[in-house]
């Protein structure tokens, strides 16, 4: 069941790098009485993800500071160590966001957002979406058709949107 605008977020436990290594973060923690936006995407250093996704809310990040959102948050089905090493070679952790792996796939299969293209080395990966969350409950989901598209999933897209 995919997951739709009005649904509260699954249940999850994400791992992220901290001061002493990979810790697990629980995104309900993350989501309760905030606003955020969570995208989502296939893979850590891909094509479309590290060259059009996340540049797209490096360069929005400031606007959607501006309307009030606590956080932008990146998940990937990476572990933490990937997702530390790409946050930092892309300049988007000092940049601002929030990069959080979901190591087996658990959470991209509760939203049900998960898709395989073994031709492509990608299994149990997330399809490409953003959403716009306020205390946990879905207000925003925008999935693009196609994995190697970044269009209404992008930072200006979901940025118009809310």
């Amino acid at each position: 069941m995919v997951i739709s605008v009005g649904d509260k977020l699954p249940e999850a436990k994400l791992v992220r790098m901290g001061a002493d290594g990979p810790e697990t973060v629980d995104l309900d923690s993350l989501t309760k009485g905030r606003k955020v936006v969570i995208f989502a995407l296939p893979g850590a250093f891909t094509g479309t993800c590290t060259t059009a996704h996340v540049p797209s809310f490096m360069r929005t990040k400031a606007d959607f500071d501006d309307k009030g959102v606590d956080e932008i948050i990146c998940i990937s089905v990476n572990d933490p160590f990937v997702m530390d090493a790409w946050g930092k070679s892309t300049g988007a952790t000092e940049a601002g966001l929030t990069f959080l792996g979901d190591a087996d796939a658990s959470f991209t299969k509760a939203m049900g957002m998960d898709f395989s293209a073994p031709p492509a080395g990608l299994i149990d990966r997330s399809k490409r979406y953003a959403m716009y969350v306020e205390d946990g409950m879905i207000k925003l989901l925008q999935a693009e058709d196609s994995p190697g598209t970044c269009e209404v999933s992008g930072g200006e897209a979901m940025l118009s949107a809310i």
